[in-house]
């Protein structure tokens, strides 16, 4: 209701309800993006974009700087560019071979590249240097990647990732929602309920991050 008093409102203020439009749409994209955060960030890109020529520019300078290396192939894996990112991880992961993080990061790239064989090792490798590596992030990876060619694998990663991982929701959704591709239906809306009773007892710092997972297990509950 009080967004529909807002409009007029603006209308009011600015004088063309278009512009009045626009800055209701984006009043409510910024409400959006604070309290439920399932739109994308419109700044980030860019933020990213002059992080990434900056550090192009200091790998031209010092072409053999393995950590700029690291840093350009991660921006790249959050642009997609993994084909990008690829190259430049082994050649990092040849100065840093008894990294976990770097194992894990060319796992990953590789799973989305499509090597899935190759990929699970690299991880499997840096979960066995380290269990907890990334916060137990990369059996996320590996349960996406097998999600629909091995369901089962993938529901084993997931179970694997919410032993170290206990108050992730979007580890619940994620396994409601392999459950249910598995026909499993009852358990699956176990899931999905356990992942909004563990939204509403996490501590309010942690709710922003998990916020997405609470609102569409509760769709799919």
């Amino acid at each position: 209701m009080s967004k529909l008093l807002l409009f007029p409102l603006l209308w009011w203020l600015f004088g063309n309800p278009f512009v009045a439009l626009l800055v209701l749409l984006l009043i409510l994209y910024m409400m959006e993006r604070r309290f439920i955060g399932l739109t994308p960030s419109l700044l980030k890109p860019l933020t990213r974009m002059r992080k990434l020529s900056k550090l192009k520019e200091e790998l031209r300078l010092s072409p053999h700087h393995t950590s700029t290396k690291l840093e350009i192939a991660r921006l790249y894996m959050e642009e997609g560019k993994y084909d990008a990112a690829y190259p430049l991880l082994t050649e990092v992961l040849q100065v840093m071979d008894d990294s976990a993080d770097v194992l894990s990061e060319l796992g990953t790239c590789e799973l989305k590249r499509g090597a899935k064989a190759e990929g699970e090792a690299h991880i499997l490798q840096a979960l066995e240097l380290n269990p907890r590596v990334k916060y137990g992030e990369p059996y996320l990876r590996l349960a996406e990647s097998f999600a629909l060619s091995d369901p089962q694998k993938a529901v084993q990663y997931l179970e694997q990732f919410r032993t170290i991982h206990s108050s992730s929701c979007e580890a619940n959704y994620r396994l409601g929602a392999l459950l249910k591709q598995l026909g499993r239906v009852e358990e699956a809306r176990q899931a999905f309920r356990e992942t909004v009773e563990l939204y509403r007892g996490l501590p309010r710092y942690k709710r922003r991050h998990e916020r997405r997972w609470a609102l569409l297990a509760r769709l799919q509950a």
